[in-house]
């Protein structure tokens, strides 16, 4: 059982001391991802120093781990439905209905000034009939 626990301590500084290389080597920002790798490497690291009877590292790691977690949920907190919306804009492509209810910006083929309209709720059904072909001046009572 002591093995497993010298094994999550490395494991730990394996965690900890790639995500400070990756985010200080600019390949990976200071997010969810390396506040995991941390808040992973503080765990391994108070397990292994309570074992060992390290204290001021243990001590060092309770202080490391609510940091990370603290960093988590402030993360979670500012990525909810509200943020998502601010920071990713609805895209909408030409033939694909709106089902935002935002309105349409389009755009006047011969001037260069963009003509805001708003956008239809519901498309007019198609009509589908199979009629024998009708004469001049007869109607299609639907």
């Amino acid at each position: 059982m002591e093995l497993l626990w010298e094994i999550a301590g490395w494991a730990g500084a394996a965690a900890i001391l790639s995500a400070y290389l990756a985010v200080s080597m600019g390949w990976m920002k200071a997010g969810k991802g390396f506040q995991m790798a941390n808040l992973f490497g503080a765990v391994a690291f108070i397990i292994n120093g309570t074992l060992h009877g390290a204290w001021p590292s243990v001590f060092t790691n309770v202080a490391w781990f609510l940091i990370s977690a603290v960093a988590l949920v402030r993360m979670r907190a500012t990525d909810g439905p509200a943020a998502a919306a601010a920071e990713a804009p609805q895209v909408q492509y030409p033939g694909v209905p709106d089902t935002t209810g935002q309105m349409a910006v389009v755009e006047v083929l011969t001037g260069a000034i963009p003509v805001v309209a708003p956008r239809p709720t519901m498309a007019p059904a198609p009509v589908a009939c199979s009629a024998p072909a009708m004469a001049e001046g007869q109607r299609l009572a639907v």
